[in-house]
């Protein structure tokens, strides 16, 4: 029998780096694109096998959508002669407003990609020149209308909290704005400002102020609210979707669950071991090997209650016996003491959950487990 598997393929390039991101992406490195695309295929000859089988697919960046449509068609196929995929795969693509065009989502459609991914952020043209987005809500507006005549029903709309100088009542106009375009799926991400990042240097001179803690909060209490009265159901510290239409790909990587990553900067799970190419193009296509971590027994435990309390579903017992060979309260037990004292955790049906005060303080609930 084959083994269900994700794949992560990354694409890296960008027009401009905006103001927070801190990840693997590069503007100005178009003529990379070419030698980048023969890399990855070559790569997937290196890690195709015939005991695989694709249940979810996810591409992101970067901005995949500034790939040329050829280019995007020349790697699909590639993939497609290679793996095997489950006929209702999951297959989601990150874009963005200001490059999408029609061709790009034919060739995405023509190849099984039935979800799309947009980084909205807000609707304030103010606050996307402040995080240097490209794009402005208009062209949020015309891109949902454009995939939705390519036959894409499965949208997913990012968006920004916390962001220097945005209030309350910026959030609920970004959360009215977007429920406007009838997306499925809201991903509702507090801002982190990551060392190294334009927007890090300018908090940090005091150039642009953070929202209060308090204020923050509120934000997200806005978009828990109005998400759940348009229907929305909240399956993940951030993320929020219509009935069955949660990111398969991103639960099953929260469930610890092997996928495969193509790429610079592509990470991979397989067996015990996880995986991550090099970060930079240039060493990408240098052929620079893969850094690898061999996870222990103790690793493998703390990183399934690390990525299970993310959900609302919290970890399983039984789950987590399955996967261990060890329950769940004899591995942290003593551990757990102090924040199931706090509030910050419960035992509810045979799961371990973070309760809404623990959301917020998850990183002390993690803290006590290591």
């Amino acid at each position: 029998m084959k083994k269900e598997i994700g794949l992560y393929l990354h694409i890296p390039f960008c027009v401009r780096k905006c103001a927070y991101c801190d990840f693997a992406s590069f503007a100005g490195r178009e003529g990379q694109m070419i030698p980048y695309v023969d890399r990855v295929i070559r790569e997937m000859d290196e890690k195709s096998s015939p005991d695989f089988v694709i249940s979810t697919l996810y591409i992101g960046g970067g901005t995949p959508s500034l790939l040329p449509a050829a280019l995007m068609d020349r790697l699909l196929n590639a993939l497609r002669a290679r793996f095997a995929f489950l006929p209702d795969a999951e297959c989601s693509c990150e874009c963005n407003p200001g490059t999408v065009t029609e061709e790009f989502l034919a060739v995405l459609r023509r190849h099984g990609v039935n979800r799309l991914s947009l980084g909205a952020q807000a609707c304030q043209p103010r606050l996307l020149a402040l995080l240097g987005r490209i794009h402005t809500w208009d062209q949020v507006a015309a891109s949902v209308d454009l995939a939705r005549r390519a036959g894409f029903r499965n949208i997913n709309l990012d968006l920004m909290l916390g962001l220097p100088t945005q209030t309350v009542a910026q959030v609920e106009e970004t959360l009215a704005a977007a429920l406007a375009l009838s997306p499925t799926h809201l991903s509702c991400y507090g801002l982190i400002v990551e060392e190294g990042t334009a927007m890090h240097d300018m908090v940090k001179k005091g150039a642009w102020i953070l929202p209060e803690e308090d204020a923050e909060r509120d934000m997200y209490e806005a978009c828990r609210k109005s998400l759940a009265d348009h229907g929305f159901e909240q399956y993940e510290i951030s993320n929020f979707a219509l009935p069955g239409c949660a990111c398969r790909h991103n639960v099953d990587c929260w469930r610890r669950k092997e996928y495969l990553g193509l790429g610079s900067a592509a990470c991979g799970f397989l067996g015990n071991i996880r995986y991550q190419n090099p970060p930079d193009t240039n060493d990408y296509l240098a052929g620079k090997p893969a850094r690898e971590t061999v996870l222990s027994p103790e690793d493998a435990r703390f990183e399934s209650v690390m990525l299970g309390l993310r959900m609302m579903e919290g970890v399983s017992e039984a789950a987590f016996f399955r996967m261990h060979g060890v329950s769940l309260r004899d591995a942290f037990g003593a551990k757990l003491e102090k924040p199931l004292r706090q509030g910050l955790v419960t035992w509810e049906n045979g799961r371990l959950r973070l309760t809404r005060r623990g959301m917020d303080l998850q990183n002390s609930v993690l803290v006590e487990l290591l």
